[in-house]
């Protein structure tokens, strides 16, 4: 059988879609994208002015695509030359041609096989083979344009590039203390940061504004907005427990990013299902890790005035590693904090009264505003849930097994869901590359080069990831993001590897030195 012949479907066009249609057009496939807005890049096309990586461009890129001249491998790039970047990767290797833009997906169902034969089934797709025996086929309800009508397409394979950002999560409020109440305008980041930039601006432009959070995008409006109005109209941060926000012009950090990232440091974590000598060589060199860390605590509290203004995290930075609760402050922040154009509040809970905020509940402290922003974070599972047509699906891969990891093997696939992928769901320190291994993995098993092991095996595998992740949830207090790999992201991509019938050691011709010293980064697999 030529498995080429076969149809696959992609949703969403950002990083994760653009290099999962790479690597199936590199095997001979033809997929579809589609993608609900008119433009590729995610959510890199739709961020504040402000905005930029979190990481250098050196360990956010593709492993064959490197970026433009005059972005330094040390820089932090704008989201505009993110998304030109991922737009130039999309026009270098054909993808443009495969995305249907302006298409919603408004549903996707399995047919061929009902749920109970498939839940029987011992082996992924009834043979353990991406296609199963033909006669599976994915059904897609898909919305062209705004007003356009829906049609329904076929495909024998679906992969899920949907993301993590695209649902914002709201907090709840007592009766009479919530939005409505309030007389000025409440939104969410994610709507802010869609907004125009232009209209923005106007927004913000001579209003007092309150933003709820202490996360990246908390700190990147609260720094928009001071830039804009200075203390004549000061914008309120209002927020619980500040997060690891580090200036990116401290010498260390850059060192301790390369330290981290290599071999030997993951050596010194657990990893998911590593046996009983390297779990007692993670417990024995612990402690060098958690010194590091401390190291590394100890200098940013140091160089950055986060005591005198009362952001001192209630977590170590040991913790926000292994959660990867690290973000990266916006130039001049603590310099806006000493000139009034940021007020900083903390507190243990907040609602609202007319005239803007009330904290802890009393009406005491009350922080007057025209505009309250709330930078409450992503409900990431909504994304997948919404796409299934099958209550059973949605309960099996979201809305049951955990709150910790997504139940997926290699990351990838769900032993009990079919001849489908999801890639882009996993959070770590440079989420692309990560996103690139998991279609370079994806795309071996479409063309039949990565074999499956019966279901069951699968399931162990999930259920190691699992026990891992309540680990990891347990070790960083609670500060870690669901599905987290950024502290084993070489011993995952070391099991890609692997399966794809690649050498792990991705550094073999610079020495076993550099393998074990040097940092795992993008051009490392770029031969895959």
């Amino acid at each position: 059988m030529d498995v080429t012949k076969k149809s696959v479907a992609i949703i969403g066009a950002g990083p994760s879609g653009l290099t999962a249609c790479k690597h199936a057009l590199a095997k001979g496939f033809r997929p579809v994208i589609f993608e609900a807005t008119d433009a590729v890049g995610g959510v890199w096309t739709r961020a504040l002015a402000s905005t930029r990586l979190q990481t250098p461009a050196a360990a956010f890129r593709f492993s064959d695509f490197p970026w433009p001249a005059g972005v330094e491998d040390d820089e932090f790039p704008r989201h505009d030359q993110v998304a030109a970047y991922m737009a130039a990767y999309a026009r270098r290797f054909g993808v443009l041609d495969c995305v249907r833009f302006g298409s919603r997906v408004l549903a996707a169902e399995f047919a061929g096989a009902s749920e109970q034969e498939v839940a029987a089934w011992e082996r992924w797709s009834g043979n353990g083979e991406a296609f199963g025996d033909g006669a599976g086929e994915w059904h897609l309800t898909v919305k062209h344009g705004e007003s356009g009508e829906t049609q329904k397409y076929a495909f024998d394979f679906l992969i899920l590039c949907v993301g993590r950002y695209g649902v914002a999560k709201h907090p709840k409020f007592p009766d009479e203390a919530g939005p409505e109440v309030f007389r000025g305008q409440v939104l969410h980041s994610m709507d802010y940061s869609r907004m125009p930039h232009a209209d923005a601006d106007e927004l913000i432009r001579g209003k007092r504004v309150v933003v709820v959070g202490s996360g990246k995008s908390a700190l990147d409006i609260v720094a928009q907005c001071a830039v804009a109005n200075g203390s004549e109209y000061p914008c309120t941060m209002v927020y619980r427990n500040p997060n690891w926000a580090v200036d990116p012009n401290l010498t260390w950090g850059a060192f301790f990013e390369k330290l981290m990232t290599s071999r030997l440091a993951e050596l010194m974590v657990h990893k998911p299902g590593e046996g009983l000598a390297l779990s007692l060589l993670a417990t024995v060199l612990s402690p060098i890790r958690l010194l590091i860390a401390k190291a590394t605590e100890t200098y940013y509290k140091a160089l950055m005035p986060m005591r005198k203004h009362g952001v001192v995290p209630g977590h170590s930075f040991s913790a926000a590693m292994l959660g990867w609760r690290i973000s990266v402050l916006p130039d001049r922040f603590y310099d806006m904090v000493v000139d009034a154009g940021i007020v900083l509040k903390r507190c243990d809970s907040f609602g609202f009264c007319t005239d803007g905020v009330v904290m802890d509940g009393t009406g005491e402290r009350v922080v007057h505003a025209d505009v309250v922003i709330l930078s409450t974070g992503f409900d990431a599972d909504q994304l997948l849930n919404r796409v299934f047509a099958s209550p059973w699906f949605r309960e099996i891969l979201v809305a049951g097994p955990s709150d910790t990891m997504l139940p997926l093997y290699r990351r990838c696939v769900h032993p009990r869901i079919p001849q489908m992928a999801v890639v882009g769901y996993a959070e770590s320190a440079a989420s692309i590359y990560p996103y690139e291994m998991m279609a370079k993995w994806v795309a071996h098993l479409l063309d039949g080069a990565v074999r499956l092991p019966g279901v069951a095996a699968m399931e162990k595998s999930v259920a190691e990831w699992e026990r891992w992740g309540k680990w990891a949830k347990r070790r960083s207090g609670g500060f870690f993001l669901k599905s987290c790999i950024a502290s084993v992201t070489t011993w995952y991509h070391d099991q890609l590897c692997r399966d794809m019938g690649y050498s792990p050691r991705r550094k073999e011709g610079e020495g076993l030195l550099a393998d074990w010293l040097q940092p795992y980064g993008p051009t490392d697999y770029a031969g895959i």
